[in-house]
């Protein structure tokens, strides 16, 4: 493949080109990947790295005292066939934990580095160092994430030091030759949006605009995707009177119609994803892939949330699972298969804020089911001890043969649920 600008000098970062579109899988090749001597970007083609595998992934967040080891959650994650995962920093013993697993990591760099990164090029390069090449390849660290829901938030400061960060980050990644394997991103929430109803008139903020249009010129050149945290929950939340909770939960309803663009939504999700797009659009990066980072249920709330029960939980997470698992777009992007990571693994207890931020996790402390959305070999609470106690079975010193009697009843359930 050869770029339009193959002999011209780049000034900034990598060309980046979407292509198999028409199989809803788009692949990138990244048309620029190295630094000359006078600080430019040379160019040569080279294929970048996905890094999603297949349409579902999760978060493992660990803003809690009381969850099982990376060990026990690497284990977990396994069973349940959860092969995408993002952290919100680098842990030394998750990345160890998470080694030889076949677990593609997200890795995040919180927002508190992000000034410092954003000013020294040289920390950047020892960040990178320490919580990422030096646990590759046997862990397999597919993207660093460069902060979190930056712009639109309180910090102006941290909107000024993203863009600088992201660059110094992925200028790093690159010197050390893992620009090829390492996806560098960033997530946004809807914070960054205005008139996103219907989604076809969705623009970014006027004020987080002068910083976003640099960001994504940049992504665009790198080939990296546009990152959004997406809440039905939250939309619900804050608007129940008008909004149906059957649209928010996947559930059957009438939807919503977008005259302007001629396009009929069943499901809120969906809606908030073309938004975004539309919002691109508008910016002029039509063809940036949006991934969803963030999305999930509450089980529990506080008053004035009523929506968050056991229930709904359930019943969005498991019409999530089957939206994705149908591997196509939205109706704005029908040929974009839908990719997202779910919000979260575990409840939170030491999460501040109202009590749904602390009931966001689809499994218990101790790795039993929040509720029943079809994981295999986590039907019920004892199918999970089997699975993530083994070792904590034989420290009691408990006979081998009830480990293998736990071994095989783990087994017939995972055998059961998965016909």
């Amino acid at each position: 493949m050869k770029s339009e600008k193959d002999d011209a000098k780049v000034d900034s970062l990598a060309c980046s080109m979407v292509v198999g579109e028409a199989k809803g899988r788009p692949e990138r090749f990244t048309i620029s990947s190295f630094w000359n001597d006078d600080g430019d970007i040379c160019c040569k083609e080279l294929l970048t790295a996905e890094a999603f595998t297949g349409t579902y992934g999760i978060n493992y967040g660990r803003i809690a005292d009381n969850i099982p080891s990376p060990d026990e959650v690497a284990t977990l994650l396994r069973a349940a066939k959860i092969r995408n995962v993002r952290i919100y920093d680098a842990d030394h013993s998750v990345l160890e934990a998470f080694s030889g697993t076949g677990l593609q990591l997200v890795v995040g760099l919180p927002n508190g580095y992000l000034k410092d990164m954003s000013a020294n090029a040289s920390h950047a390069m020892s960040w990178v160092k320490e919580n990422v090449q030096a646990f590759l390849p046997k862990t397999s660290i597919c993207g660093i994430a460069v902060g979190n829901e930056v712009l639109g938030g309180g910090d102006n400061e941290l909107w000024e030091a993203l863009l600088g960060a992201v660059k110094n980050v992925y200028k790093a990644i690159n010197k050390l030759g893992l620009a090829d394997a390492v996806q560098i991103t960033t997530a946004h929430s809807q914070a960054v949006f205005a008139n996103s109803y219907p989604p076809s008139s969705c623009i970014f903020e006027e004020n987080v605009a002068h910083y976003m249009k640099p960001l994504l010129e940049f992504f665009s050149q790198i080939g990296s995707p546009f990152c959004l945290n997406a809440y039905p929950f939250l939309a619900y939340t804050y608007n129940p009177e008008n909004i149906d909770i059957n649209y928010a939960l996947f559930e059957k309803t009438n939807g919503i119609y977008d005259m302007k663009a001629d396009l009929h939504y069943d499901n809120m999700l969906d809606a908030q994803i073309d938004a975004a797009y539309a919002a691109l659009e508008d910016a002029g990066f039509k063809k940036m892939e949006v991934i969803v980072t963030e999305t999930g249920w509450a089980s529990r709330g506080d008053d004035n949330e009523a929506a968050a029960t056991a229930n709904n939980a359930r019943t969005y997470n498991y019409n999530l699972r089957k939206r994705l698992a149908k591997k196509k777009g939205t109706p704005l992007r029908p040929r974009m298969v839908v990719k997202a990571y779910v919000f979260a693994v575990f409840n939170e207890n030491l999460k501040p804020g109202p009590t749904s931020e602390r009931n966001f996790g689809l499994f218990k402390p101790d790795g039993s089911i929040s509720y029943d959305i079809g994981f295999p070999g986590l039907k019920s609470s004892s199918a999970d001890s089997s699975l993530l106690s083994l070792k904590a079975v034989q420290a009691q010193g408990l006979s081998k043969s009830y480990i293998l009697i736990l071994t095989i009843s783990a087994a017939a359930s995972f055998l059961f649920l998965k016909q």
